[in-house]
């Protein structure tokens, strides 16, 4: 891939979405019956900008915000890491929520036999209601520079008006040079199959990176994974091999593919790998048979975050693809959805490191 050179641009990593406030019961406990919930910030885009910013690099999100203090939640957030929020759209709060308010998620964390949930109360969002024209593209990406920009299916599923705006800025993005990923993303909760195919098979012609496992790729972008039965959380790498070179067959434009592996034994024990095609070969990433995993949220994205960092600072594609299964698996380690994890840990892992205490 041909990035831009860092002197060039003021940001390294870009990223388009929502993002929500999570409300989670201590533990494992359920909604129903919590008596206090925790408080955390997250997005599926927003995740990796976040996480390449504790790794180092000079990101940003855009996105939309109101002056509320749930909105001030997730801009101190990001700034603590020093995102950069001066493109994020901030509006009125109205004091009831009628518009532009900031979105919900509620979500359980699966133990033993009973998986995960998460249920959202995001409607009329501040992101969501983004409209085409409302951000200067040509200013971000040509006038200021970026290197990497990354959006994703969440966000194109909010509205109709959020499709437009992510064709607008996928485009922006291509046609100055940045590199684009796409993070497919399939969340049945916000849109169904047929209208995500329709909206993302016109973009990919755009898109430099595409990124999801087995579900995305069929819902998204209708591609069948033959022979794998996701329920019983098969990791056939043959099958999901023969799918991505369907996708690159079809759009000679992608130059990298990164599908994360993911076999379910329980909620909190799971097989983890990922493999990625780049530009012509596979390289498979480092397993991790029965990784424990303390909250599952945020893993891909933490996947996505790993193996950009890897091409934002020169790694090999094995080294790219092992960055992605290692941070994805020690952002699985910590509650929340976004990134404790710093550099030095990545590292450590990612070369092959153990867990042993460092005393």
């Amino acid at each position: 891939m041909n990035i831009r050179d860092p002197e060039t641009c003021r940001y390294d990593h870009i990223a388009l979405g929502e993002c929500m406030l999570r409300l989670s019961p201590p533990g494992h406990g359920r909604i129903e019956f919590a008596t206090m919930l925790e408080v955390w910030v997250g997005g599926g885009e927003y995740n990796v900008a976040y996480a390449l910013a504790r790794l180092g690099l000079r990101t940003g999100w855009v996105g939309g915000l109101n002056d509320s203090p749930m909105g001030r939640i997730i801009a101190n957030h990001a700034r603590a890491v020093g995102m950069d929020i001066s493109h994020a759209i901030i509006r009125r709060y109205d004091g009831v929520g009628r518009v532009d308010r900031i979105g919900l998620n509620f979500t359980e964390v699966g133990v033993a036999r009973r998986g995960s949930v998460t249920l959202y109360d995001r409607g009329h969002s501040a992101t969501g209601g983004l409209k085409p024209g409302e951000i200067n593209w040509s200013r971000l990406f040509r006038e200021e520079g970026v290197r990497w920009f990354h959006t994703g299916g969440i966000f194109a599923a909010l509205s109709d008006s959020t499709r437009q705006v992510v064709a607008e800025a996928i485009r922006a993005a291509h046609d100055a040079g940045t590199i684009v990923s796409y993070d497919l993303n399939f969340r049945s909760k916000l849109w169904s199959s047929k209208q995500a195919i329709a909206t993302t098979r016109p973009l990919v012609p755009f898109i430099d990176v595409l990124i999801g496992n087995e579900e995305d790729f069929q819902k998204v972008l209708g591609y069948e994974v033959q022979g794998v039965d996701v329920e019983k959380g098969e990791l056939d790498t043959a099958a999901f091999k023969n799918m991505v070179n369907r996708v690159v067959g079809d759009f000679p434009n992608v130059k990298v593919v990164g599908t994360t592996l993911r076999g379910v034994k329980t909620a909190t024990v799971n097989d983890w790998s990922a493999i990625m095609w780049h530009e012509g070969s596979f390289y498979d990433g480092m397993s991790m048979p029965a990784l424990e995993i303390e909250d599952r949220v945020g893993g891909g994205d933490g996947f996505a975050s790993g193996f950009t960092y890897g091409f934002l600072t020169g790694r090999t594609p094995q080294e790219c693809v092992d960055l992605g299964v290692a941070h994805g698996a020690m952002l699985m380690s910590t509650r929340g959805d976004t990134s404790q994890i710093t550099l030095d840990e990545l590292l450590h892992v990612a070369g092959g490191g153990s867990a042993r205490i460092k005393r």
